[in-house]
């Protein structure tokens, strides 16, 4: 997984709460079991037309001036629904960094983090002062030090320890295991030969 550690990308707002998994990618959609090629589909029935084909002018994620954004500033209870992790992986596929929402679903929550994007928590305040600024501007994400900074003002947030060590060091499930990649390569010389051979 790469490593996370200071981001700097503009934002696009798209305020509503309670959206919802199936919002973010429709069932019809879930067929795939790689990571790849869901973003395409992210939030398919706001960004295309009844015919699914042309995308709907109306909806932000389709403004060119927010075509190149990279932070989702969203409401509370982002990711509710169901746990298809398939909503992380296009939420990462489309390009988005980072989250900034009011309250997630505990499920998304942490299939974000699994799969190396940042859902941070913010108050509504925030978050609207963030939502209004330029699509242009850019603003920086620094994960170490646990803060958002604009030209304007800096803000602070929250994130479970291990979770941000589990990002800064690039640190998935398979780099976790391999941590302590000498224990099982000792381990594995000091098994008996027989059971080796077996595949025990």
């Amino acid at each position: 997984m790469e490593k996370f550690t200071v981001y700097e990308g503009t934002t696009v707002p798209l305020m509503n709460d309670n959206i919802d998994t199936d919002q973010i990618i429709p069932k019809q959609f879930l067929k795939a079991t790689d990571k790849i090629g869901f973003g395409k589909n992210m939030f398919f029935e706001w960004r295309y037309l009844e015919n699914g084909k042309e995308e709907n002018p109306d909806f932000v994620l389709n403004k060119p001036q927010y075509r190149g954004a990279t932070i989702l500033i969203s409401g509370d209870n982002f990711g509710s629904g169901s746990s298809r992790e398939h909503a992380a992986w296009a939420i990462k596929d489309y390009g988005f960094k980072v989250i900034i929402a009011g309250s997630y679903s505990d499920i998304f929550y942490n299939n974000a983090l699994k799969n190396g994007l940042l859902p941070i928590v913010l108050a509504e305040e925030s978050r609207e002062e963030l939502a209004n600024l330029l699509p242009d501007q850019e603003i920086i994400v620094d994960l170490p030090n646990q803060t958002i900074e604009t030209s304007e003002k800096s803000y602070l947030f929250d994130i479970d320890a291990e979770w941000k060590r589990k990002l800064v060091n690039g640190l998935d499930d398979i780099g976790l295991t391999m941590e302590f990649d000498d224990l099982i390569s000792r381990y594995e010389e000091n098994r008996p030969s027989y059971l080796r051979e077996v595949g025990i």
